[in-house]
């Protein structure tokens, strides 16, 4: 009986050539070997299979039934063998997978909102499932497959994830309209005067990028609310006088509040989308990547 581990793969595409053609030296011409080469692999063959296989005759190589009952399964095999190392197809219009995305409420809707928008029309069978950004166990989910591309900051990817930068995001003081310094020139003075909300991942800082600039000069502000998320620190600052720097992104369109400029230099951020080097080069993580970046406009 043959073994498989030894059977060479190139034997069987040149019993598939012979079946076809009944012809030695039209085989080697669809193979791109020589007449010898050929007759060489039918004597491994026949080894191989414990068969004549083929017979010679006037008309050219008649297939033994053995070699004949070899054609379907053969060329059934030779063609999943094909598949299994041609590049993978993927077509948008009629996929139909689940894509796991770990995102921050920020990114939620500056980012997947359009995304889904967008994605909704080109690709209807896919399946977006949006989950927390959870900092301890990012790289592991990554890895494992639990989640298939994060939307985050530089620092919050682990060095042996792939990213791509989708845009530069800056800060903006709003407030609600109506607010006492609304109308005022807003200076550094007044700034310092008011009342501060922060957005903390965890709830528990009540510091962040203002804060930093603030101790450069020698200041400091009064926080009064840490919160972990940035649509309920819109909601309280349409609803109480405090005020609060948010990226232009999230508060672009937003309606009850006034903005303006801070009044001191406050660093920005980065977002970028990250995923484990598994995902590289599969065609739809790829297709997902591009389709995440235009509609962040990256």
């Amino acid at each position: 009986m043959a073994d498989i581990r030894t059977l060479d793969l190139n034997l069987l595409k040149a019993l598939d050539a012979l079946l076809e053609t009944r012809s030695a030296t039209r085989a080697a011409e669809k193979l791109g070997l020589t007449q010898p080469a050929v007759s060489g692999m039918l004597a491994r063959l026949r080894e191989v299979f414990g068969d004549p296989l083929f017979v010679r005759s006037q008309r050219g190589l008649i297939p033994t039934p053995r070699a004949e009952s070899l054609a379907g399964p053969l060329r059934q095999a030779l063609g999943e063998i094909n598949r299994l190392v041609s590049p993978a197809l993927f077509d948008p219009a009629t996929a139909e997978i689940t894509v796991s995305i770990a995102a921050t409420d920020y990114a939620q809707r500056a980012v997947i909102l359009p995304f889904l928008a967008d994605l909704r029309r080109l690709a209807p069978g896919i399946r977006i499932a949006v989950r927390p950004v959870d900092l301890a166990d990012l790289p592991r989910h990554l890895e494992s497959g639990g989640l298939d591309m994060a939307l985050v900051t530089p620092d919050m990817a682990a060095e042996n994830l792939r990213i791509r930068r989708l845009f530069e995001e800056s800060y903006v003081l709003a407030m609600r309209q109506g607010h006492p310094a609304a109308d005022a020139r807003m200076d550094l003075d007044l700034f310092l005067r008011c009342e501060h909300a922060i957005m903390s991942h965890d709830g528990a800082r009540f510091t962040g990028a203002t804060d930093h600039a603030l101790a450069e000069l020698g200041l400091a502000r009064r926080v009064v609310a840490a919160l972990p998320s940035f649509m309920a620190l819109i909601d309280l600052l349409r609803m109480s006088d405090v005020i609060a720097l948010l990226p232009r992104r999230l508060v672009a369109g937003q309606t009850g509040l006034a903005l303006c400029e801070p009044p001191l230099a406050v660093a920005g951020f980065t977002k970028v989308l990250a995923w484990h080097e598994r995902l590289q080069r599969d065609p739809a993580q790829s297709w997902l990547r591009d389709r995440i970046a235009a509609a962040a406009g990256g």
